[in-house]
């Protein structure tokens, strides 16, 4: 699809060679040949009126018209009255040649329950205008110069009083450093700590594996999958790994949605001390809880051997690309010094508007909408696998917008995951988060973040049939 510029002038880039043998209307019209034929002018793209190019290439408004015609008899460029001059179909059809049939399009689905998303059209457009609005309002001249690779420090002040209230974390703006997500954040921190010498990261089984072995291969380590079990990360299977980093979402773990236990989450501190070892907590969906007394941030119990990154991308909408990092005080100069390096720091009016956001409590509102939300879905996704499935398990519920259940034994995961498929459902494996499928129990995982009520009812009704 070609770009529609608003003006009826938009600029192209055409030299001429004056001192050239080769006539100025010759050029030109080599120059727009070339230019549609390489694709730099794409089918349907507006050109500049024959007034402007003239002007702009310093050529009588004649010279261009001629060029322009001679063009359109060559079927490069087409002519329309009120729609000015635009670039001709590439494989135009010939005048007797019927129209192709354009292919049918697919049907829609019946439901997608992927994971992992918030719903995207509940993202608080709205409030988020007026955070931008009110950041562009206010803020001082100085805030649009280059700033603090750390992050604006009235955001970081902002960050840290509401990790300190809401995550119960040791949090001081200093060793806040605001990131462009979760996946710049861990790339830094392992960078950095690679640095340090601890180049192997230990990363949950099942997991987020591919991402946090893909960071730490970038930063010249790599990653070795620890299994989990009901109770969070296998402390000892961590201990016989040699790793002396450990990402972990204690919390509300991905996929599984376990909580870390506090006798696993003593033993992990125990182990980070013993070893000299830095726990990388990924607090990513702890905001969404529903039916158990609200957990602490891992990092509150041990600030000198935790990381915990957090973002806005649950909790609003990944494309904000906000995020951060609560790091020791030990890391805050390597870490900014490679933030330095990596984008000079993340857009200064997005991190206003955060700030703003947060202090006017919008953000907050925002949260406790969004729980209600999760928490119908959540009920009806229960009430359906109760109706249709109900010999199978479902867990992973207290916390965050994603469930889990077991499937039949000897049952394929991709064998189910095809055949729904099939039916115009869109189902997803605990296959593809785990380093190894030998041994391991067929599950599935049900997202109902971006999959509304009904969605959920007539999804799960349709593939009963495969989950029973």
């Amino acid at each position: 699809m070609a770009a529609e510029w608003s003006t009826f002038a938009p600029e192209l880039l055409l030299t001429l060679d004056r001192e050239s043998a080769a006539p100025l209307r010759a050029q030109l019209e080599d120059q727009l040949r070339d230019a549609v034929r390489r694709g730099r002018l794409a089918t349907d793209e507006r050109l500049p009126s024959s007034r402007t190019l003239a002007a702009d290439l310093g050529l009588s408004r004649g010279l261009v018209q001629e060029c322009y015609e001679q063009l359109v008899a060559e079927g490069y460029l087409v002519s329309r009255r009120g729609s000015g001059t635009r670039v001709a179909p590439v494989h135009a059809p010939a005048a007797d040649e019927p129209p192709r049939p354009s292919a049918a399009p697919a049907p829609p689905l019946v439901a997608d329950f992927v994971p992992g998303v918030p719903d995207l059209g509940l993202a608080p457009r709205e409030d988020w205008a007026w955070a931008v609005r009110t950041a562009c309002r206010t803020a001082p001249n100085t805030a649009f110069d280059y700033g603090d690779p750390c992050g604006d420090p009235g955001l970081r002040e902002v960050l840290a009083a509401y990790l300190r209230r809401v995550r119960a974390a040791d949090a001081v703006a200093s060793r806040v450093v605001v990131c462009a997500g979760y996946q710049q954040g861990l790339s830094i921190v392992l960078r950095a700590l690679a640095a340090e010498g601890r180049s192997l990261v230990a990363v949950e089984d099942p997991g987020s594996i591919g991402t946090v072995t893909a960071a730490a291969r970038a930063a010249g380590g790599d990653g070795v999958p620890v299994p989990v079990d009901e109770q969070g990360i296998d402390v000892d299977a961590l201990d016989r790994s040699g790793a002396r980093v450990a990402v972990v979402a204690p919390a509300h773990q991905w996929p599984t949605g376990v909580v870390l236990s506090p006798e696993r989450r003593h033993r992990l501190l125990a182990w980070a001390r013993a070893r000299d070892a830095l726990v990388v907590e990924d607090d990513y969906d702890a905001e969404f809880r529903y039916d158990r007394e609200p957990i602490g941030s891992l990092q509150g119990l041990a600030p000198d051997r935790v990381v915990s990154i957090g973002t806005v991308s649950k909790s609003l909408a990944p494309a904000l690309r906000l995020g951060w990092t609560l790091v020791p005080e030990s890391l805050v100069g390597p870490v900014a010094a490679i933030k330095q390096v990596v984008d000079r720091g993340v857009p200064t009016l997005d991190q206003l508007a955060l700030g703003a956001l947060i202090e006017s409590g919008r953000y907050d509102r925002h949260l406790r909408r969004m729980r209600s939300t999760y928490s119908q879905r959540r009920e009806a996704l229960v009430a359906a696998l109760a109706e249709h499935a109900p010999d199978r398990t479902i867990t992973g519920l207290a916390a965050g917008f994603h469930a889990v259940t077991d499937l039949p034994a000897g049952v394929e995961e991709e064998d189910v995951v095809e055949r729904a498929l099939e039916l115009r459902v869109r189902l997803y494996g605990m296959g593809r988060y785990r380093s190894t499928l030998a041994g391991t129990p067929p599950r599935l995982v049900f997202g109902f973040g971006n999959t509304g009520v009904r969605a959920v009812e007539e999804g799960i009704a349709t593939v009963a049939p495969l989950l029973r």
